[in-house]
């Protein structure tokens, strides 16, 4: 038996694989202050669907896969620990400048964002390696241990460290480790060499912070949740899923907690790309999973996943960037919980302040006041009061009307459905630019694209979105409510090791790159002989960034070969340069000279040889046969309700209706069409 686990903003899901591949489904309420009691509530609800008590339960687990948006949803709402940055003496501006970009660069009112860590807790430390990798100027360990009693004084939870070239020489980065452990001890820190030994300096050092910054908090959350589970009788695995699409052992990702960013989400795209597969024949899909707290959009193009070096934390250039190639999704604050507000012009707004799990949405009665997107899905009629999370919990229908009414309704002049569908529009539309950002901006056209509806409140505005970007069809899964949670049933065990090394073209060290290579390789072998070695299978593949002699960018480029021998082999890796840059930008230059800059092998470690089982047969419930509700465009209508788990397959059906399940509800105006498909998913025609 295998369990699945994705903690989110507001809820946490948990779907259980028996030894026969079947699949059952769970919701739990996450618990900010704790978010381990919401796995646990998750899978004592299992537990309980199967007469078994919660020991019981783990005790035949194998395997725990988890994934968790804890980290982003900390550092999208700054609760991360006060971190401080040590850099090289007169850099102490690397966070501050970033790389010079901007997205307006004629909007003069915008203001300069903030730096992650801020210049009053930045310190720049007496040292310089040049970039052969030789010492310039000494360390200077006096100002050091005066700059770490600073920290004390500061009261500091974490240190970042990151020197100039410390990726061509790491000895002064390895001794301020050493003295922060002598004299700073049981304060995390991260030197940004092993990290992230990436080239480019604000990179490394944006990763760097981040990664210091969320040491306590994710040393904490996961150090606690294997501590409890094994408490609660688990004596299996405990795996915790990556931004780059794989997986982790706990106590692996504890070190480097920034790989777990966008760790539930990354999996999404591997299960919508699943689906997809099944059901349609395009070859892009996009998938919009729809939490409580962010809305996360990610790509499949021409089958393939699509990574990322550009991975932003918020807007490009006014947010954070992590420095890590990973899954490319964009993040934004735009989910159920997400709080309307009318700022002092009369202008609606929608997020990104997100009520979360507590107190929640008003309609929750746990202690919310401002209304949400949940709130106004209550007002419209689109969720049943008595039947959500399969009517475990009752929802305050006249608290959620309430508070859209104060909040919008009276300060726009509107009445309590027209705010309530404003709400709901305004929530659209940032969701529709932020799968804008990874396809038309991309040179894809949604129009030739599958949409994706996952996360439990996907279903409730999913077919605007897809109208609004003129998709054809919107599939939601039979799990789309667990979208992330399937997806890490069919994940890997993933580690990937990278290095820098630099050489050209025409003056190619082969000696240098294969020795990197085979550093890297036995980096490697030994992830899977050791944490990969009860895999069903294991691989490994090697990549190389490059670029053009004086461009300023890389691109990534998979290396034919794992070792040189020959010219030829050369000329292979050349060739296959120039057709990356081709398929990218449309032009190759034979005749420019080729600096390979940066080299990466990545071990991948199967844990299973089949595809994903089905959810099996529900109880389904029994509805009440129509339901009035409000839509923006056919205003007041009575819409026929449905019982997702036991609508009748391959018939076809229109709106206006209301498709419910235990986990989540879908609407559907009168211009949708809509049927069951015999894998169970609902595919829909907006």
């Amino acid at each position: 038996m295998r369990f699945a686990c994705d903690t989110g903003g507001t809820f946490t899901d948990l779907i259980v694989e028996e030894d026969s591949g079947a699949l059952s489904m769970y919701k739990a309420p996450t618990t900010p202050a704790d978010p381990v009691t919401g796995v646990l509530d998750a899978l004592a609800l299992a537990a309980a669907d199967r007469d078994l008590e919660l020991h019981e339960l783990l005790a035949r687990g194998q395997t725990l896969i988890h994934g968790t948006t804890h980290a982003i949803n900390a550092i999208i709402t700054g609760n991360t620990a006060r971190t401080a940055f040590l850099t090289t003496a007169g850099h102490p501006d690397v966070l501050v400048l970033r790389e010079g970009g901007r997205i307006e660069p004629f909007n003069f009112v915008a203001a300069y964002p903030e730096p992650y860590i801020a210049r009053s807790l930045t310190f720049e430390v007496p040292e310089r390696i040049n970039s052969a990798g030789e010492p310039h100027t000494p360390l200077d360990e006096l100002a050091v241990r005066a700059i770490i009693e600073e920290l004390k004084a500061s009261e500091v939870e974490a240190v970042a460290v990151c020197f100039l070239w410390s990726i061509s020489n790491p000895s002064h980065e390895l001794r301020v480790g050493e003295l922060l452990e002598e004299n700073l001890p049981g304060v995390p820190y991260t030197l940004s060499h092993l990290i992230n030994p990436a080239l480019r300096e604000y990179r490394r050092a944006s990763a760097t912070a981040i990664d210091a910054s969320l040491k306590p908090l994710m040393g904490k959350y996961l150090g606690g949740l294997t501590d409890r589970l094994a408490a609660a009788g688990f004596v299996g695995r405990t795996l915790v899923l990556t931004s780059q699409g794989g997986m982790l052992d706990a106590s692996d990702l504890a070190q480097k907690p920034i790989h777990a960013i966008n760790s539930g989400p990354s999996m999404a795209p591997i299960a919508g790309r699943n689906y997809a597969d099944i059901e349609s024949a395009s070859a892009n899909v996009i998938i919009a999973d729809t939490g409580g707290t962010t809305y996360d959009v990610s790509l499949v193009r021409d089958g393939r996943i699509p990574l990322t070096k550009e991975t932003w934390i918020g807007q490009p250039f006014r947010g954070h960037m992590t420095g890590f190639p990973s899954i490319d999704i964009k993040s934004v604050g735009a989910g159920g919980g997400s709080i309307a507000w009318v700022d002092a012009g009369g202008l609606l707004h929608v997020g990104p302040q997100s009520a979360g799990a507590v107190p929640g949405p008003v309609c929750y009665g746990a202690g919310g006041t401002e209304p949400t997107v949940t709130d106004a899905c209550v007002t419209l009629g689109y969720l049943d009061p008595g039947y959500f999370l399969g009517g475990t919990m009752d929802l305050d229908a006249a608290g959620a009307r309430n508070a859209v009414e104060g909040h919008v309704a009276v300060p726009l002049g509107l009445s309590v459905e027209e705010a309530a569908a404003s709400i709901l529009s305004v929530a659209t539309e940032n969701m529709v630019q932020a799968i804008s950002d990874i396809t038309v901006d991309q040179g894809i056209d949604p129009a030739n694209a599958v949409l994706i509806g996952g996360g439990g409140a996907a279903g409730l505005n999913s077919i605007y979105i897809a109208r609004r970007l003129g998709c054809p069809s919107l599939l939601i899964p039979e799990t789309g409510a667990g979208l992330s949670a399937a997806g890490a049933l069919m994940a890997d065990l993933t580690n990937e090791y990278r290095a820098t090394f630099f050489t050209t073209s025409d003056a190619f060290d082969e000696v240098g790159v294969n020795r990197t290579l085979e550093d890297l390789r036995a980096e490697a072998q030994a992830f899977i002989d050791g944490p990969g070695s009860n895999a069903v299978s294991s691989r490994t593949e090697f990549s190389v960034e490059a670029r053009y002699a004086s461009q300023v960018w890389e691109i990534e480029v998979p290396l034919p070969m794992d070792r040189f021998t020959s010219s030829d082999e050369l000329e292979t890796l050349n060739e296959a340069f120039h057709a990356m840059h081709e398929r990218i930008f449309a032009i190759r230059d034979p005749g420019s000279v080729i600096e390979y800059v940066g080299w990466t092998v990545t071990a991948r470690c199967g844990l299973r040889d089949s595809g994903l089982g089905r959810l099996g047969a529900g109880k389904g419930h029994e509805v009440s046969g129509t339901r009035r509700v409000y839509f923006a465009d056919d205003g007041a209508v009575d819409a026929a309700v449905h019982d997702f788990e036991t609508m009748a397959v391959a018939q076809k059906f229109q709106g206006p209706a209301i498709i419910e399940s235990p986990f989540t509800t879908v609407i559907a105006d009168s211009a949708t069409g809509f049927e069951r498909t015999a894998s169970g998913s609902l595919l829909m025609q907006p």
